[in-house]
């Protein structure tokens, strides 16, 4: 099976029931709209000369549009390319170009940033909106314009479905390639775990530019022919409003969000029934137990853990589905792929050892685009390396217990501190510069730099902050900056982050 012949299974199978629910405006598609709508976006691409193994960039908030394009491409055998909406004009750039997209697809709001280097992207031959008509006939009119079936493709399972950009340690971020098949086993393993049936309304509140959004509540309803709810953006006032008017029976959340609604009022204060809402699921960053139990506790829904990356289409464990038999503190027990705990010559480790977390499976990318030092090294011994270090239980419980590289995660968005340096590093006033990830309550890490001036130079945090915000997306950016004499180095010069992260009392 491949997307498009699960799109076309599930209209003909389901037809007139509603799949998905834009909450902003109430617009609702059944799955035979969504199949033509789907088709029609394939046809317009298409039409702009867009081919199997064409990557199609996608610029676009949470909207039915961006579903609409998403799938379409797969549809005719091209590649969607999603683009992190909170990325400045050089970062949109590097991923258009180093993707080597043909297309983009926008909205009006991200031409200011897009304007910038629209020049530099020789491969691009096309830009559309889907608000605006700066560039010809919006995507909605052609899409109305074209024959509502998407023209014939022969895809193959293993053929490329999305290429997706996870940042680096060398501060470039890197092309994740995921098959159609990495995409339908995936959202088959999180299906049959958690026993979902066409009777289940998922709401998505995640970016669909972050394979959660994509897979937990897109692909995994599709594929076991439930409905979504798809909300523009997080709202903490409009979350459980949305539950109640819509009966959403799951959600996929990040742990800041927890921390973000148990912050805030009752839904029985507000006059709301949310008995609809069955559990909740969290990753993409740890969740913290007194997060996990304060929710559990103030609003009776039950939250269920795991984890994965995008290089494993999303999830690779879980809880399990019974509040008695899960493990608060634990990501859960690998479900459908392999997981082990590995040490540094690819040996398995025993239960209780530390060790990097490693995964096998038919959910594990097919590997990063042009980085064939990266796959050699991610690949290791026949595992995926996932540069986590944790351990696992006598009961097959995994645990995170540090991170082997230094990245940051600010609310579930993933920040290596090497990219924030080279930046600072350019400012003529800095010297040197360290970041490090630092506690914060609600987004469990936050950003701060450790900055030494050269000499004779003076400068203000704010002044900082200002140089990274005006070139970096702002949940990369500093929050706090500190003015050093030196930055600890060790024996070879290599930067100790650590000793950094110790001064500041997160070991």
């Amino acid at each position: 099976m491949n997307i498009r012949t699960l799109i076309e299974e599930r209209a003909d199978t389901y037809g007139d029931k509603t799949f998905l629910i834009f909450e902003e405006d109430g617009a609702e598609y059944t799955y035979n709209a969504f199949h033509e709508m789907t088709s029609r976006a394939a046809r317009v691409l298409a039409d702009c000369g867009i081919q199997k193994g064409d990557r199609v960039s996608i610029l676009l908030p949470n909207t039915p549009e961006f579903l609409f394009v998403y799938l379409g491409a797969m549809k005719i055998g091209a590649v969607a390319a999603p683009i992190n909406t909170n990325l400045k004009a050089e970062e949109i750039r590097f991923v258009i170009d180093n993707s080597e997209s043909k297309i983009l697809i926008t909205e009006h709001r991200f031409m200011a940033e897009v304007g910038k280097i629209l020049d530099e992207l020789p491969r691009v031959t096309a830009t559309l909106l889907t608000d605006d008509d700066a560039f010809g006939t919006t995507l909605a009119e052609r899409m109305t314009a074209v024959e509502p079936e998407a023209p014939d493709t022969t895809i193959d399972p293993a053929d490329e479905a999305m290429i997706i950009y996870t940042s680096g340690t060398t501060g470039k971020p890197k092309g994740v390639l995921l098959t159609h098949h990495n995409f339908i086993i995936d959202a088959e393993y999180i299906a049959e775990w958690f026993g979902f049936t066409e009777d289940d309304r998922m709401m998505c509140v995640l970016p669909l530019f972050h394979v959660n959004g994509e897979v937990v509540t897109i692909i995994n309803p599709l594929y076991f022919g439930g409905s979504v709810v798809l909300n523009r953006k997080f709202s903490a006032s409009r979350f459980w409003p949305a539950v109640d008017k819509y009966k959403v029976n799951q959600v996929s959340v990040v742990p800041t969000l927890l921390s973000i609604l148990t912050a805030g009022e009752h839904p029985k204060d507000l006059g709301l029934d949310i008995s609809s809402m069955k559990f909740i699921i969290c990753g993409a960053a740890p969740l913290p137990v007194e997060v996990h139990k304060g929710f559990e506790e103030k609003f009776g829904v039950i939250v269920y853990e795991g984890y994965g990356l995008s290089e494993t289409t999303c999830y690779s464990s879980f809880n399990p589905p019974d509040r008695d038999k899960r493990k608060i503190g634990s990501i859960g027990v690998a479900v459908g792929n392999e997981m082990c705990i590995m040490d540094g010559n690819c040996n398995i480790l025993p239960p209780g050892q530390m060790g990097e977390i490693c995964i096998r499976g038919e959910n594990v990318m097919k590997g990063y685009f042009k980085r064939p030092e990266a796959n050699e090294e991610a690949f290791a011994g026949g595992w995926f390396h996932s540069d986590d270090i944790g351990r696992m239980d006598e009961d097959g419980f995994y645990y995170i217990l540090d991170r082997k590289k230094d990245m940051i995660i600010r609310g579930g968005e993933n920040i290596y501190p090497r990219e924030i340096d080279e930046l600072l590093y350019e400012h003529p006033k800095i010297e040197a510069a360290a970041t490090i990830g630092v506690p914060h309550e609600m987004y469990g890490e936050d950003v701060k730099s450790f900055v030494v001036l050269t000499d004779g130079s003076t400068a203000t945090e704010a002044e900082v902050i200002d140089y990274c915000r005006e070139r970096l997306a702002d949940f990369k950016c500093p929050k706090q900056v500190a003015f050093v004499s030196e930055i600890p180095k060790g024996p070879t010069g290599k930067l100790l982050r650590r000793a950094l992260r110790e001064q500041e009392g997160n070991t």
